[in-house]
């Protein structure tokens, strides 16, 4: 993510405007963040959007935000809440903000009706904050599952404040969460009258992030959910990462982000495949058709992405162990990533986590995966000083390196039959 402000011209880009805020204890220490969309759009409100809403949250949250283990908050709507989508976020780091209904004259008989929702969000171990209305009689049911609850201290005077933290110790063990504090007598106040955690423009003001996230083509997304739905093996699953680098990126950006909470960077698709399962990636691939391009979109760039990722693979397999294969595809299918997302390389590749032979291939053109990179690229570029060169140090054949080449285009073709 960066603070570029830049649109995309590429239709299959789209520009995500993402703040956060830190929320701290009483010694201003950061207890954790609040996450906000500012990407703008006056589309509706559904259960699809709001979870594409939260999926992109949490899969583009900046280095800050996913750094050490602070809780992350952020405001879902009822329809999230409903949606299912929620099974793709591990529970221990986050803290659901869920609003009252959104009718100030909600019937007793809609409140209740929430409440399932809410206790089942709860029993996996989400933790959820309200703001104030739940200390009204009409959400007393909504209250004992309340683990923060957050007051605008700016509407009450000191007294209402020392009444209403007084009613929250004595029915709830939630903690009391000072919205808006912008200056130190409103922190004193806050401090004075029982709050314990902080957030305001008096300790921070919310930090914009702005970055661009590239859609998949729709036919991978499609493909890999129909393997899902046929509970296709791990390897079969696999290939269609292989053929497709928007979704591989994703996937990747996606599993070490701070929405799944893993303490070990993934760094391959079959782990993160398998790390997965089939219920969550049905559930992942899913999101990601809601933003999948349209047809009419150029695959030109995917495409030669393709070429070059089989083609180093295929390259590497004559010297190099499995892993390294592995890494080597990585390095081919992500090589053209500035090029998709109209960003510098390093800046492109900075939400995932890499091996180190791969960043050092792609970014410096150094590490054992370079010299693989070089001749793939010259193959392309029939740039016949750099193949012979690169043969040479590979000790690689020209039949050899031809034969893997035409074996690259072949597979390459396979995904537009």
């Amino acid at each position: 993510m960066s603070d570029r402000t830049e649109q995309p011209t590429d239709p299959d880009i789209a520009i995500l405007r993402i703040a956060h805020q830190p929320i701290l204890d009483s010694q201003h220490a950061i207890f954790g963040y609040e996450l906000f969309d500012r990407s703008g759009g006056n589309a509706p409100h559904t259960a699809a959007s709001d979870a594409a809403l939260l999926f992109n949250l949490l899969s583009n949250a900046d280095g800050e935000v996913l750094t050490g283990r602070k809780a992350i908050f952020v405001n879902c709507t009822h329809q999230t809440l409903a949606g299912g989508h929620l099974e793709l976020v591990e529970p221990g780091r986050m803290v659901l903000e869920v609003p009252p209904l959104p009718d100030d004259n909600a019937s007793a008989e809609d409140i209740e009706a929430y409440l399932q929702t809410l206790q089942e969000v709860h029993k996996r171990g989400f933790r959820l904050a309200f703001d104030q209305s739940v200390l009204t009689p009409a959400y007393a049911s909504w209250l004992p599952l309340a683990a923060f609850i957050k007051v605008s201290i700016k509407r009450f005077s000191p007294e209402t404040l020392s009444r209403l933290t007084n009613r929250v110790q004595q029915v709830t063990k939630a903690r009391l969460v000072a919205e808006k504090v912008e200056t130190a007598e409103q922190f004193e106040l806050a401090s004075r009258t029982g709050f314990t955690l902080f957030q305001g423009y008096w300790f921070a003001k919310p930090v914009l992030i702005t970055g661009q996230t590239i859609r998949p083509a729709q036919a991978a997304v499609i493909q890999l959910i129909n393997l899902v739905r046929k509970q296709a093996s791990t390897d079969e699953i696999e290939e269609v990462f292989k053929h497709d680098p928007t979704l591989s990126f994703n996937l990747l950006r996606f599993i070490n982000s701070a929405g799944f909470g893993l303490r070990n960077e993934v760094t391959s698709f079959r782990h993160a495949v398998m790390l997965l399962g089939l219920k969550k990636l049905f559930r992942w691939a899913a999101l990601l058709i809601t933003t999948s391009r349209v047809a009419g979109g150029s695959p030109a760039v995917g495409n030669a992405a393709v070429v070059r990722g089989r083609l180093m693979e295929l390259l590497a397999s004559e010297l190099l162990p499995a892993e390294e294969c592995d890494n080597a595809f990585v390095v081919g299918i992500f090589s053209l990533l500035d090029t998709m997302l109209g960003l510098p390389l390093e800046e492109a590749l900075a939400p995932i986590s890499l091996p180190p032979t791969v960043t050092d291939a792609l970014l410096h053109g150094t590490g054992l995966l370079a010299p693989f990179l070089r001749l793939t690229l010259a193959c392309e570029s029939a740039d016949e000083p750099v193949f012979a060169d690169m043969a040479n140090t590979l000790q690689l054949s020209g039949d050899q390196i031809n034969w893997a080449h035409l074996q690259a285009l072949a597979w390459a073709e396979k995904i537009t039959d």
